[in-house]
């Protein structure tokens, strides 16, 4: 293996300090380069560099020419592209489709060094800039969109981002496999395009005679763009199949072409795991950034470790799925041990691993045994609507890994930050890992997504039912009241998921009022491609169960959805009294224990207060500005007739007798305004 512990080359001058005239492979990224293993593209470039490959990397270039992404030359094998840790769209802009204000994985925080669709730009000009060159995507970005989508933002059916970026090949999913694959191949002198037989890829392909294994073609581009039932059966078998035991190849036609996906990867086992997060990562920023303000992503997990990845929770609404997979692979005790001595000794640590988790931090080993043999069930869920019998319950090992980091010589204390599955905890007959972790590892609030409380939203988002999360917090409170100590559940929830009816919204906010808890921040549903959740969203049908669903869609009925979650900001006054009175639930406003607002007109009500004085205010103004008016009116009709003072005496009395009547149809229009 050839690694070398310093940042991979990001200029001609790096190269040349390496004594490279080229390089093998060069990653063009919508993130600022980060040397960490939370990262895409740092985990992409070590590993190919440790099959000793000469990597370089061209983080954020300047879309509007084509000079940024000839900086290091043309690459000897091929570019590979990503949009960076997230869909550039998501990146880029809020539920409610607004620019957002800061971008986390640029320098400052700074918006504007990516644009949208940045898969799609970038492969454009590297087309540009060298015809004919190999170019391979992948990242969160084009592993999502592998398939024919829905896009939020332009509200359509896309195309395979495949197809639209006019790369070679797709990896989707974790890369760190493929890549290597793929790397020989090209090594080997295959083109991108004619490799056909590497899983965890998509490929396009005129013909389907060269596929011989077993496939099911979903319906096609044209299809699924002019029938949601087609889209939704299309979901449902791209969801189902996306398993490395059972799952079968895929195939969708784009025009005249297919696009097909492989078996997805199987899953790293433990020592591959540990082989690439012990790769020696700077666990920083470039210093290019250092004078720019830095990058704001790296404070969420530079002294983080990551424990784990997969999640059979499952949650329709989450990509983790579609991307990481349902069986969970986890690292060992000894590798993460080994990075938290490295964290200590990192110039600005203060004694605090902010994290020990992954995408659900107390998974570390698959849902049963029988995943790894046969797969992850189709059809089932692990844990929703409940616990499955055949569950493998156990904390011991992920307790054992929290224990030891407890001891490592200048921790002060290591926080569990990422999301525990509440429902995977209360099932373990064992109370010792729920106590030693609200001992031990909660920093004064301990979140958790419980997401909604109607059984009807929470069916449709795959999450346990409201009794098993009031039941985890019953017994959080216990444990944390009998250690003297104070620390709160802080519930992530969601408004306006397919399911949730006015109804659901308002079960929701009664369920706030009765334990008293008020949300700063509140997650509108976003639907981002790919999910079984967006699915519905766009077609009104669960692409599961193929029947259909209530979807909030108006921009108003989600405001007001949102609303009756933090129905006590006085804000959202008007939004949550007409979500009640459209709702029929009027037994909601007034000043009664169970009410969540006053009436409009209650004269204790102060917000209402407010917005009746302002109205009084404007009819008052209303009536002064009519009135003036009318002074002016009679100083103007005053000045005419003045003006025509050699008028004939009968044009003047006219004149009077118009001047009187128009005063009396005034006088009698203020006095009725008033």
């Amino acid at each position: 293996m050839l690694t070398e512990k310093k940042f991979l080359p990001i200029s001609r001058r790096d190269m040349k300090e390496r004594g490279w005239d080229e390089c093998d492979f060069v990653i063009v990224t919508g993130d600022s380069y980060i040397d960490h293993h939370s990262f895409g593209t740092a985990i992409i470039s070590r590993v190919l560099e440790a099959h000793g490959y000469k990597v370089g990397i061209i983080p954020q270039p300047d879309w509007n020419n084509i000079y940024d992404f000839q900086r290091l030359g043309r690459p000897k094998y091929a570019f590979l592209v990503n949009a960076g840790n997230m869909d550039s769209m998501v990146n880029h802009y809020t539920v409610a489709k607004k620019l957002r204000e800061k971008d986390m994985y640029s320098p400052d925080g700074k918006m504007g060094l990516r644009p949208d669709r940045a898969t799609i730009v970038y492969c454009n000009k590297i087309r540009e800039a060298y015809k004919d060159i190999d170019i391979v995507i992948g990242g969160v970005e084009a592993s999502l969109r592998r398939f024919a989508h829905y896009d939020y933002w332009e509200n359509k059916v896309r195309k395979s981002m495949l197809v639209d970026s006019t790369a070679d090949l797709l990896i989707y999913g974790m890369g760190e496999k493929p890549i290597v694959e793929v790397a020989e191949s090209l090594k080997n002198g295959v083109r991108a395009k004619d490799i056909t037989y590497v899983r965890g890829t998509c490929y396009l392909t005129e013909s389907l005679d060269d596929i011989h294994e077993g496939y099911i073609e979903v319906p096609s581009y044209k299809e699924v763009v002019s029938d949601k039932i087609k889209y939704a059966k299309a979901s449902k078998i791209e969801y189902e199949e996306q398993d490395s035991v059972r799952g079968k190849i895929i195939v969708q036609k784009h025009g005249n072409k297919y696009m097909v996906q492989n078996i997805p990867q199987p899953p790293l086992n433990r020592e591959e795991l540990d082989a690439v997060y012990d790769l020696p990562y700077m666990k920083t920023y470039h210093p290019s950034y250092e004078s720019k303000g830095g990058v704001p992503a790296i404070e969420e997990v530079q002294f983080s470790t990551v424990s784990s990845r997969g999640c059979f929770g499952d949650c329709k609404f989450c990509a983790i799925t579609l991307h990481q997979g349902r069986v969970v692979q986890s690292r060992s005790k000894e590798s993460i041990l080994k990075e938290v001595e490295q964290i200590t000794k990192l110039k600005d640590f203060k004694g605090y691993i902010h994290d020990v988790g992954g995408p659900t931090a107390n998974f570390r080993q698959p849902a049963c045994s029988k995943q790894l043999a046969f797969g992850a069930c189709k059809g089932k869920e692990c844990l929703s609507p409940s616990v499955c019998k055949n569950m493998d319950v156990d904390h011991s090992e992920y307790l054992d890994l929290l224990r030891s980091i407890r001891k490592v010589p200048g921790v002060k204390k290591a926080f569990v930050r990422s999301g525990l599955r509440y429902d995977y905890i209360m099932a373990d007959k064992d109370d010792t890992f729920f106590k030693e972790l609200v001992e031990h590892h909660v920093s004064g609030q301990l979140k958790v997504a419980p997401e909604h409380v109607s059984a009807e939203v929470l069916k449709y988002m795959g999450k346990p039912s409201g009794d098993t999360y009031d039941k985890f917090v019953a017994k959080f409170e216990k444990i944390t009241k009998k250690l003297g100590k104070k620390q709160y559940i802080v519930p992530y929830l969601m408004s306006s998921h397919p399911g949730s009816t006015l109804e659901c919204a308002i079960e929701l906010a009664e369920y706030l009022r009765d334990i008293n808890y008020h949300p700063e921040q509140v997650q509108d549903f976003y639907p981002t491609p790919g999910t079984p959740s967006t699915t519905i969203y766009y077609t009104g049908i669960d692409p599961i169960t193929m029947k259909e669903v209530y979807v909030p869609k108006t921009k108003h009925e989600k405001s007001m959805q949102r609303a009756l979650l933090q129905y006590r900001n006085p804000k959202y006054y008007n939004l949550v009294y007409e979500a009640l009175t459209e709702a029929g639930r009027t037994d909601l406003i007034g000043d009664g224990p169970k009410c969540l607002i006053r009436d409009k007109f209650d004269s204790n009500n102060k917000y209402s207060q407010k917005s009746l004085a302002k109205r009084k205010n404007n009819s008052n103004n209303d009536v002064r500005n009519k009135s003036k008016n009318l002074q002016e009116n009679n100083k103007k009709t005053k000045g005419r007739n003045l003006e025509s003072g050699k008028s004939s005496k009968s044009k003047g009395l006219d004149s009077g007798r118009s001047k009187k009547k128009n005063t009396l149809k005034s006088n009698n229009k203020l006095r009725r305004s008033r």
